[in-house]
């Protein structure tokens, strides 16, 4: 273990465009639940009934709970020392891209720049009918919640099951990869669609992969280090 971690660090810190591709592990340090695993959120709720519009077509009360609920959570929680080691990454890489997918800000609270939220950002709401969006910290929002400019109901801005990405997003996700020589991945189990593509994409590019997760994924076997352990150990030690 400790010669990988050696191996990667040097990888990591001699890297010309390094990308970081980071998932619910990562957060999980922090005390954000997943929603795969051991205690996932998904174990105690249904996904088909809370984050999906149809769900929210349905029942937009049930929906605004449940993300009122995510919101205090969150809201009690902050960064670890993994998402302040990918701070301190981006000031001694010459190019860095952070790439996540998850929704909870912690990483732009660590202080990350050049980051790509691929899921959206639970602390902004968008309109369900017009283009209206905007940051809404409230704990709780109160419902229902009215868009001021055309008065259609309020809803999470973040990628819901069924729901696309934003394309340009994406589209900056992938061109950041395509041009990496070093990928990190940390803290994702590389089964959600579009996010695990890139990490194919980045090694037809070329690029040299490099896994931190507690368990293995099934992307693991074209990872070229897979190293087996908490982010917040390990990525301070790259630094």
């Amino acid at each position: 273990m400790e010669e990988l971690i050696e191996e990667a660090r040097k990888r990591v810190l001699g890297s010309k465009r390094l990308v970081a591709l980071t998932g619910a592990g990562i957060s999980a340090e922090s005390g954000v639940p997943t929603f795969r695993g051991k205690g996932g959120i998904w174990q105690r709720y249904k996904v088909t009934d809370l984050a999906t519009p149809h769900a929210f077509a349905k029942d937009p009360r049930l929906v605004w709970e449940f993300y009122n609920w995510r919101r205090d959570l969150i809201s009690k929680v902050t960064y670890n020392p993994a998402h302040k080691a990918l701070v301190d990454l981006e000031k001694i890489v010459p190019h860095f891209a952070l790439i996540t997918q998850n929704i909870d800000d912690l990483h732009r609270k660590a202080g990350s720049k050049n980051l790509i939220e691929l899921h959206g950002n639970i602390w902004w709401v968008k309109c369900s009918k017009c283009d209206y969006k905007a940051k809404d910290k409230r704990v709780p929002i109160p419902f229902p919640p009215i868009c001021p400019k055309c008065g259609g109901m309020l809803r999470p801005d973040v990628v819901w099951f069924g729901e696309f990405l934003d394309m340009d997003t994406l589209n900056m996700a992938v061109s950041e990869v395509e041009k990496a020589d070093t990928i990190l991945v940390v803290g994702t189990s590389a089964v959600v669609q579009p996010a695990a593509s890139l990490i194919g994409i980045g090694k037809k590019s070329g690029a040299f992969l490099i896994e931190v997760n507690l368990e293995p994924t099934e992307a693991t076997p074209i990872f070229d280090i897979s190293i087996r352990g908490r982010a917040g150990e390990i990525l301070p030690r790259f630094i």
